[in-house]
């Protein structure tokens, strides 16, 4: 099997699961009780809170450690927007992006229905970008909150979080970015970033599903969504997964081990010859998303004249596996928001297929993955319309 759907998720490390095992066997103590096996595992949370702050360029109390990339955005948006309201009942305005992740989509779109606010959504370009002018033209003085994802899902375009967040900045609106998928390509310092606050998921680096975290700065208030005893200093109530705080602080360790900017620029090497392979097999294939500012490990086509899901199993009879978009809207034949924002039409966007991969693929598996589609995009064509509709 090829396997290329690390944007969906990938395998656990082998070094993250020896660091977790403890915690899931011997030292299995409550962090909040006061004897050596509570106190053993208060350490751990602590220590895996320093090395994620280490990798964020933050202070420890900056993090908290959540069950994933989606409940850290839902903290973020409807947190933030929130406490924002309660100080100031003229912040009822909340900013997100056409193309963002369904986490961030319906925390906002939950925040209209329940707590009269207005989502105001920038448009992107061809490209999948969201340009400084566009955030421009939907800031308002009531706007409690912008949320841009750094990298998209599905395309992989990378947006400029940089100037999009000092833009925020100089009109004093909070700025949150859900960095899933740019965790272990892209740099995540949140000081270089100027990001309020970022979200993170471990299985797409590693780690299990499960765990995660999201970066607040600390003098941005923040409404809890779980309420209880007041662990995660406040933020997150609930007696902590210190097994998953280790795996995804170990993940976080190991991504930012060595060179990471030779081993991106590596990965985005053959992706761009992966790209190129595929284009020369399908002459036709439309390559998704910017042709630079694009994630080091995402290629995605449309192939008109077929059906993606067919697509997807021929490659799969041909070992290769991968995807028709983001694994979040599994089980919809609509075609992608994120592509219809883009611009391409319905019919083109329902032929849509994702290849992602890290960097232990090789060149020769995706050689082979390449020579897969163009043999398996011959065989749905050919097809016809014996295809069901």
């Amino acid at each position: 099997m090829i396997y290329l759907d690390a944007a969906a998720t990938t395998p656990i490390r082998r070094e993250v699961l020896e660091a977790m095992w403890p915690y899931l066997t011997g030292d299995f103590g409550n962090p909040s009780s006061h004897h050596t096996l509570g106190e053993a595992a208060a350490g751990a949370l602590a220590a895996a809170r320093k090395t994620t702050a280490a990798f964020l360029g933050c202070r420890a109390g900056d993090v908290t450690f959540t069950s994933g990339g989606t409940e850290a955005d839902n903290l973020a948006i409807k947190g933030i927007a929130l406490a924002r309201q309660a100080a100031d009942p003229m912040l009822d305005r909340v900013v997100i992006s056409a193309i963002e992740h369904p986490a961030v989509e319906e925390s906002a779109r939950y925040l209209e229905r329940f707590h009269g606010f207005s989502v105001d959504v920038v448009d992107v370009d061809a490209a999948g970008v969201v340009t400084p002018a566009a955030l421009q033209g939907v800031l308002r003085p009531e706007t409690a909150l912008v949320s841009i994802m750094y990298a998209n899902n599905e395309v992989g375009t990378v947006q400029p979080v940089r100037e999009l967040a000092a833009l925020a900045r100089h009109h004093g609106i909070p700025f949150h970015t859900d960095a899933v998928q740019a965790a272990g390509s892209l740099p995540l310092n949140v000081k270089d970033l100027g990001v309020d606050a970022l979200s993170l998921s471990g299985h797409k680096l590693g780690a299990p599903k499960g765990c995660g975290v999201l970066f607040v700065r600390g003098r941005l208030g923040i409404e809890p969504l779980i309420h209880g005893g007041g662990q995660e200093r406040g933020r997150r109530s609930g007696t902590e997964n210190i097994a998953g705080a280790v795996g995804v602080a170990t993940a976080l360790r190991l991504a930012d081990a060595g060179d990471a900017a030779e081993r991106a620029a590596g990965l985005a090497a053959l992706r761009d010859g992966f790209i190129a392979a595929v284009q020369a097999a399908v002459p036709d294939a439309v390559l998704s998303g910017h042709p630079v500012h694009r994630l080091p490990g995402l290629a995605s086509f449309c192939f008109p004249g077929t059906s993606g899901e067919s697509l997807l199993l021929e490659l799969e009879r041909d070992g290769v596996v991968c995807s028709s978009g983001s694994a979040c809207a599994a089980g919809s034949d609509a075609p992608s928001p994120v592509l219809l924002a883009m611009g391409i039409s319905p019919e083109v966007a329902q032929t849509a297929v994702r290849f992602s991969f890290d960097s232990t693929v090789t060149p020769e598996e995706l050689s082979t993955a390449a020579r897969a589609v163009g043999a398996a995009v011959g065989r749905v064509r050919g097809l016809g319309d014996r295809l069901p509709n």
